[in-house]
């Protein structure tokens, strides 16, 4: 395994929107290896979840597993966000592709989420709280959305010139 560059914003190509992955490609022993990379990247940075562009490939699959103990990783190849829920659930979120900056970001609290595992099964599931919210982070970031955008233009702003003082500072 090894670890894959994130792309960081502002580039263009988090603003994409990823093309759906052909089933048949789940086969592929490169596709399996990706996967795998993604997870290695991804708790190394630490993160709990990463969106196949954000290693600048525009296509629609991510990684997620929000657990403390990194033993419940979880694959969506194609996800749809199917359901909803009513009731909403603040949480402070970040991105490996704006490091240092965190906001309070507003989401559904739950919702259901229909995609195709690792192995191109199909599988739906109901599911709530952090994993949620993660996973509605993931999908935007395969509609070339960031959680940034969900901030005031005020607060947006602030975010941005934070990022660009830790960018500074190196």
């Amino acid at each position: 395994m090894s670890l894959l560059p994130i792309i960081e914003y502002p580039n263009p190509h988090l603003r994409e929107r990823a093309l759906d992955v052909d089933p048949a490609r789940l086969a592929e022993a490169g596709f399996q290896q990706r996967l795998d990379d993604m997870f290695e990247t991804m708790y190394e940075a630490p993160g709990i979840g990463l969106a196949a562009p954000q290693i600048d490939v525009l296509e629609r699959f991510m990684i997620v597993d929000v657990t403390e103990g990194r033993d419940q990783p979880l694959v969506f190849v194609n996800p749809v966000i199917r359901e909803r829920s009513d009731a909403l659930r603040a949480h402070q979120e970040g991105c490996l592709s704006i490091p240092g900056i965190f906001a309070e970001v507003t989401r559904a609290d739950g919702i259901e989420v229909e995609a195709l595992d690792r192995h191109g099964k199909p599988f739906s599931m109901r599911i709530d709280g952090l994993l949620a919210t993660c996973v509605q982070h993931e999908i935007d970031h395969l509609d070339g959305k960031l959680f940034i955008d969900y901030l005031s233009p005020l607060k947006r702003s602030m975010a941005l010139k934070k990022l660009d003082k830790l960018r500074k500072r190196g």
